[in-house]
Order: C-alpha cells, then sequence, then structure tokens
C-alpha cells in the first residue's frame, strides 16, 4: 500500500471502529501470520499427515475448534508445497479464517449447493469433505483462467462429483434452485491487506465499485435458495460499506433474516463491534485474517 492509501485505509477504520480495535486491527494486519492447513480427509487422514510432517521435522499446532487444521509454526508456503502429501492432494493451504464459512454453512450429504465464486477451490473442496462427498455442489467463477485453476485443485483434491460452471452466477437461469448457499463475495481484501504489499486497483476505487457487485450477487442468491433454507454471505474484507452495509440495503427488502452462526462463542475467536445482530467480524490477528460472515435464512 502507498502512504496515501494507508492514510485512506485508517481513516476508514477511525470512521467506522473506536480507537482501541483501530490498533488491534492495525496491529493484525502488521502480524506475519503463520502457514496453516487443511487435512483433506476425502483421500487421508490426520494421522498420516501428522506423521508426515513429523518425519520432516516440521513443528505444528492443532486447532480447537476445526480437527481438520493445523497450525505450522515455522514452515513456508514453499516448504509444504514441496511435500508428496500436499502434491498428492492430502493437504490444502488454507487460511484459518476462510475455513469458517463453510464450517458455518454445514453441507450435508444429498444437498444441492452452490458456491457461487468459487475459483481457487478452497471452499468448495472443505465443502465436498465435510459431506463426504456426498453433496451436489456447483461451483460457478467467471473468470476463464480462474476457472481452470479451480479445476485442477478440484483435481488435485480429489473432489470428483464437483460440476463447475465457467459463468457469472448471476446469470444463472432462474430454474436453478440450491439447498445450500456459499457466497464469498467479491471484496477489497480490507481484513488480509499487507500493509507492504502493492495494490493492484486502489481501495477507494474498489469502495466505489464492489458494493454493487456484491449485492448484485447476493439478490441472486436469494433468488436461487430454497425457501425456509439458508446460505453464508462472506468476504475477507472488514470495512462495513461491503458487509453490514451491503446486508441492511438486502434485509430491507424483505427476503432474508439474519441467523446465528451456531457454535462460534465457544470457539475463541476474537471480533470487532458490529453494527447488526448475529454476523461476525473476525479481527485479524497474528493467526486470523480478517474476515466477514453472516448467515442468512430464506423466508
Amino acid at each position: 500500500m502507498t502512504n496515501e492509501e494507508k492514510i485512506f485505509f485508517i481513516n476508514k477504520l477511525k470512521e467506522e471502529y473506536q480507537a482501541e480495535e483501530v490498533s488491534k486491527i492495525e496491529k493484525g494486519l502488521q502480524s506475519t501470520r503463520p502457514t496453516t492447513l487443511r487435512i483433506n480427509t476425502m483421500v487421508t487422514t490426520k494421522a498420516k499427515v501428522l506423521q508426515e510432517l513429523k518425519s520432516h521435522h516440521l513443528a505444528y499446532e492443532e486447532v480447537p475448534w476445526y480437527q481438520d487444521a493445523i497450525i505450522l509454526k515455522q514452515a513456508t508456503k514453499k516448504d509444504i508445497e514441496n511435500l508428496s502429501i500436499y502434491q498428492q492432494g492430502e493437504i490444502y493451504l488454507q487460511s484459518l479464517s476462510s475455513m469458517l464459512p463453510p464450517l458455518f454453512l454445514n453441507p450435508k450429504p444429498k444437498e444441492s449447493i452452490l458456491d457461487m465464486t468459487a475459483a481457487p477451490g478452497g471452499k468448495t473442496t472443505q465443502m465436498y469433505a465435510l459431506s463426504h462427498g456426498q453433496a451436489m455442489i456447483t461451483a460457478c467463477e467467471k473468470n476463464k483462467i480462474r476457472g481452470e485453476r479451480l479445476k485442477k485443485n478440484l483435481e488435485i483434491q480429489k473432489a470428483t462429483r464437483v460440476s463447475v460452471l465457467i459463468q457469472d452466477a448471476t446469470k444463472l437461469d432462474s430454474s436453478f434452485s440450491f439447498d445450500k448457499i456459499l457466497l464469498d463475495a467479491p471484496c477489497s481484501g480490507s481484513g488480509t491487506i499487507l500493509w507492504n504489499q502493492e495494490s493492484k486497483e486502489s481501495l477507494c476505487l474498489l469502495l466505489e465499485r464492489l458494493p454493487q457487485e456484491q449485492k448484485r450477487l447476493l439478490r441472486k442468491a436469494i433468488e436461487m435458495l430454497k425457501k425456509g433454507e439458508e446460505m453464508i454471505y462472506s468476504t475477507c474484507s472488514i470495512l462495513k460499506e461491503e458487509n453490514e452495509e451491503v446486508l441492511a440495503t438486502i434485509l430491507k427488502e424483505g427476503k432474508v433474516e439474519l441467523v446465528p452462526c451456531d457454535g462460534f462463542d465457544s470457539m475463541g475467536i476474537e471480533t470487532l463491534t458490529s453494527t447488526l445482530e448475529h454476523v461476525l467480524t473476525i479481527c485479524p490477528t497474528e493467526e486470523m485474517e480478517g474476515f466477514f460472515i453472516a448467515k442468512l435464512r430464506r423466508k
């Protein structure tokens, strides 16, 4: 980020959060988070993966709220990519925060599930494993290059029963309907911004453009969600323009209601204050990326 962008971002945070929270956010975003991975239980066991890590003298820590997640103490992403368990799809490199939306969606066997913006496939393959490979998952990705990467990751992770559509999810035929939907929406990435990383597009321009796209995707998701069923809306942003304000507009339209993400209170994950009940704004920390998660039920 340029100095100008940092100033703009900090001023946005000061508008939306108390000084103590702004300090926590700044500290979290400047932290170097450890490499984390998810065990692909469709093709291996936790015991085998842990034994493999031990054999390569890679120190690790288990995650109390998710038995398939592992925190590596010192290993880099490149260290892990060289392991056979990575190359054979037995593990998937994934941030801890991004594992939460599939957990709260809780996919079950025989359910029809839509992953609206699926690439690169981390959450798609996680939902596949959570349903024991028995959910009927449709993964949508409008960008052709990202779509090919999605297909490759599904192949490596042995997620053989996922249907991939290289298409803008908002243009899916009105005849489509689903038991559950995951909308991990395109966002500014404000919860994962690295101070010293150059941005492809300024945060100011992203915030002018993205909320309208997020609302467009949400409205389409609600249209395709069966009545009485639930969906997850998530972003890797901590800014309210992309989260609470987007949802407030959608909630006024009267088709959905917010419901709690069951089990979150016992996880011990730090959150930021929110203006809506039941939503989760994950505070960036030394282990967690900043993230926003809301569960919606179709009325």
